[in-house]
């Protein structure tokens, strides 16, 4: 067992002891403070036939959308609670595309190969960064997960910059109530990899800062 296990067993638990009855209610709560995923799906433009991959897809509220605005793409997605999963496949189920391949794993070590892939077209990761104990290595792990030319899109939590000082402590300290916590370096850390692999990085805040939505385009094989 390698050192990291131990961890992610322990936070497989935690989430799905934590949503193993929030996931009857999550969709329904979270629309009103999630903001910007809409926006991001909006603007992912897969080209028919790509692959697209959600990295802690939840409920598969998000899959759900890019199926219905992109319903040539093929959907995939992974979440460390096999309880959120359960609603998404019955969700997935529901609106017609029971083709959408789920699996349970850890957002810091999974491959394309699990999903019998090479790689993905776009990758989305929704609001799951600020609850991933390890979460650069989840950045390492979707972007070794491109496939050349495929872009890597997150919407996450900001640092609430343009809000006053007293909202932005109320707010961080409901979230640490639902263990969530902000990335007070995401932009830094998106840039220092995007320096060092030669990609394209787009990165804006909405709300004042409520929210951050990241965007990593990994060059084509033609460097472009």
């Amino acid at each position: 067992m390698s050192a990291a296990q131990p961890l992610e067993n322990n936070h497989a638990r935690l989430m799905d002891q934590m949503y193993r009855y929030q996931r009857y209610i999550y969709d329904f709560t979270r629309k009103y403070y999630l903001f910007g995923r809409d926006t991001l799906i909006r603007e992912l433009n897969p080209p028919p036939g790509a692959s697209v991959l959600e990295v802690g897809c939840g409920t598969g509220r998000n899959l759900a959308m890019i199926g219905e605005l992109y319903p040539d793409a093929r959907l995939f997605g992974l979440d460390i609670s096999a309880e959120m999963l359960a609603t998404a496949r019955t969700k997935l189920r529901r609106q017609g595309r029971s083709d959408v391949t789920l699996r349970v794993a850890d957002a810091t070590n999974f491959t394309p190969a699990a999903f019998d892939l090479p790689g993905f077209d776009r990758i989305v990761i929704s609001y799951a960064l600020s609850m991933i104990p390890e979460w650069e290595r989840s950045l390492d792990a979707a972007i070794a997960a491109l496939n050349p030319g495929g872009s890597l899109h997150i919407a996450d939590f900001g640092q609430q910059e343009g809000w006053p000082g007293g909202f932005r402590r109320l707010l961080q300290a409901w979230l640490r109530r639902f263990h969530v916590t902000p990335r007070e370096a995401l932009f830094d850390v998106m840039h220092d990899k995007a320096d060092r692999n030669g990609a394209v990085l787009e990165l804006k805040s909405i709300g004042r800062g409520y929210a951050w939505l990241a965007v990593y385009r990994r060059p084509d094989r033609n460097g472009a």
